[in-house]
């Protein structure tokens, strides 16, 4: 495999990284209108007269997510010629043009006319797609040198349960999430877990409840996956993919709600919050990454044993 394309995805998928961070920025420094209601230009213009640190910020993520396009398209034809026989390219370098085509289309509708924050709680999770298919594809190309082998993998039907019902949920988490930081109820509640001074109580208006719904899905998705973690390594330390692949995956989920808790502690620092929005994207994209393994999935080994036929299925 071309060393040249395994350098451009990755920096490809760091570009993308970059536009996730950048849409994350834009939200919490408020800076959506930093351009006025004009797209792609600034107030119409190439060069505005009057430059200010909102304007700056979104005029950046423009001019990142503008380069990404050109990446990704670079890449999926790039790729598409050189391991195109491979049958997961197509769709993934598909699913990477089209969801980022989508996002730029919902971004510049935001700019153009107002939205209300459930709409554009969706604008994080179209990207985060585009995000997770450049992430796959860069990992496919990693995998043609088979430096680890995924084609032998037997996933049991209550590890296919968890697989599934987690990256799903797990979207749901980021919708939650993208939702807490466009109606600003970050700092909603003062207090971790329970939302005034440790009180078990109900919450007492909408953000409230915005910011307590995010906070009891990422509590439910940190006990799911540290469960799914305990089963991986009872059964499954001799698939090294899914057995590190769950340990990673809970060190990211645990990355994530330590950073969630902080940013109630450090009063919404900056840092924290983009921190916390690169950790959930990660785990995003590794749960999509078993995903694609589970349409590799061979449900069964078969050995043959004189004349009897057994199959072994890993539990």
């Amino acid at each position: 495999m071309s060393r040249h394309l395994k350098w451009f995805s990755v920096l490809t998928t760091l570009v993308m990284l970059g536009v996730l961070i950048g849409g994350a920025l834009v939200t919490k420094t408020d800076s959506g209108m930093g351009c006025g209601r004009s797209w792609p230009l600034c107030d119409g213009k190439l060069i505005p007269s009057e430059i200010t640190p909102e304007l700056i910020i979104e005029a950046s993520h423009r001019l990142v997510s503008g380069a990404a396009g050109f990446m990704v398209l670079i890449m999926a034809i790039w790729a598409w010629k050189a391991i195109g026989h491979i049958r997961e390219t197509k769709l993934l370098a598909s699913l990477s043009i089209g969801f980022l085509i989508l996002q730029a289309l919902i971004g510049a509708a935001a700019v153009i006319w107002p939205q209300s924050d459930f709409v554009l709680a969706l604008h994080f999770g179209i990207s985060l797609i585009s995000f997770a298919a450049v992430l796959l594809l860069t990992m496919l190309i990693f995998e043609v040198d088979k430096k680890f082998d995924t084609q032998k993998l037997v996933i049991d039907k209550r590890m296919k349960f968890h697989i599934i019902g987690l990256t799903i949920y797990s979207y749901l988490v980021v919708y939650t999430g993208a939702l807490v930081r466009h109606t600003e109820s970050s700092l909603v509640c003062k207090d971790f877990p329970f939302c005034d001074n440790g009180a078990i109580s109900l919450p007492s208006n909408i953000y409230q409840w915005i910011q307590m719904g995010h906070r009891t899905a990422a509590i439910l998705i940190f006990l799911w996956i540290g469960y799914v973690m305990i089963i991986a390594i009872k059964h499954y330390k001799h698939q090294k993919v899914m057995y590190w692949g769950w340990i990673i995956a809970f060190s990211l989920v645990f990355l994530q709600a330590l950073s969630g808790a902080s940013i109630i502690f450090t009063g919404a620092n900056l840092y924290v919050a983009l921190a916390h929005a690169v950790f959930i994207s990660f785990l995003f994209g590794l749960l999509c990454y078993f995903i694609m393994l589970l349409t590799r999935n061979n449900k069964a080994i078969t050995k043959k044993s004189g004349n009897k036929t057994s199959i072994n299925i890993i539990f």
